[in-house]
This record gives C-alpha cells, structure tokens and sequence, in this order.
C-alpha cells in the first residue's frame, strides 16, 4: 500500500477517521501540531501495529555498493520475534490525502510529511491486509516462511556478529535488559 502520485498516506487501526486536525502527538519532540502522512518512501515503515519496535533499512542514493549488495537493493525490516502474532491479526488503514498541503518533514532527510490546517481524506480508509504478504519478498528470492524469512549465509552471520556491541545475529538469541530476545529476520522489500 503506497500512494500514487501526487499523493500522501496516514494509517491507522480506527477506519473511521473523516477529518485530520493538528495536534501535538503525545510523542512529539516539537511544540507545533501536525497532521502527519508519508510518501511512497516512508510508508513501509508504517506497516506495522502502532507500537510495534522496528528496524527499517534500505539503500540510499549513497549507500556504499557493499552495503547495496549487503541489502540485495531490497528494503529490510526486522522485528521482535515476539510481535508476530500481533503483526498478524491488527487490521490496518490507510487514509489518501491530497499531497498539497503538506510539507516535508525531518532532517537532514524528510521522514514525514506535515500538514498545518485541518485535512479530508480522499475517500474512506482502505485496509491494508496482509501485512506479511505486504513484504513478501518475489518468488524468485531465497523463499519465505510466515514465521520467519532467513535469506542469510554465511556472510550475513559473519557481517551481522560482527558488527559491534549491541547488534545481534538473526535467528540467535541475545539478552537484552535481563531478558531474552529472539532475533527474526521480518522481510524485504
């Protein structure tokens, strides 16, 4: 689910939203209100239940050839192996928005768009569905299991452990804060 041209996205698990007013958000880190949507871009990183923890990743115009090869020019998203069953059943919308009245938001690189006076959507919220299938990699890719997608060789295992303090290897076990997380590798892209 992204936008089309000339358009910008806000999802939501309530389907019945009909007029977006700014306001702070309870997370914001600015005083401004805003109505918040995203681009083609951004929008995959909102495919997930609302406090769902993430990791996003994907290739830039300057990311470095080995690590463009490193993501296989895909985009990567990973989460909590514990969330799954959440990442299952939410049922998500996604509101159209004319993209003229916003802006874009975030620096050095936009990561948002905001809009400062109340907006319509375009039409009614549109379910998004499958959120796994939303990430499926093509079928001609390393394969994909609902539980989990491990593409990763030998290479991955030796660029992810050793990557420093803090990051883990998909599929093994770290602890974290006294407890134990499961590492599970999301989808592409």
């Amino acid at each position: 689910m992204r936008p089309a041209v000339g358009q910008v996205l806000h999802f939501s698990e309530n389907p019945r939203i009909t007029s977006f007013v700014p306001h702070v958000a309870a997370t914001a880190q600015q005083p401004e209100p805003y109505v918040w949507a995203v681009d083609a871009e951004q929008a995959p990183a909102y495919w997930f239940p609302r406090d769902c923890p993430r990791v996003l990743a994907w290739p830039g115009p300057q990311t470095a050839a080995a690590d463009r090869r490193f993501l296989f020019d895909r985009r990567m998203h990973a989460i909590e192996y514990g969330w799954l069953p959440a990442l299952q059943v939410v049922r998500l919308y996604a509101y159209r928005f004319d993209a003229a009245p916003f802006r874009p938001f975030g620096s050095p690189r936009p990561h948002a768009m905001v809009a400062t006076a109340p907006v319509s959507p375009l039409g009614p919220a549109e379910p998004v569905g499958d959120l796994l299938a939303c990430t499926r990699p093509p079928a001609s890719s390393f394969g994909w299991s609902p539980a989990c997608w491990r593409p990763w060789t030998r290479s991955w295992r030796a660029r992810w452990s050793s990557a420093g303090s803090g990051c883990a290897t998909p599929g093994r076990e770290s602890e974290t804060s006294g407890r134990t997380v499961r590492h599970r590798l999301f989808g592409w892209i």
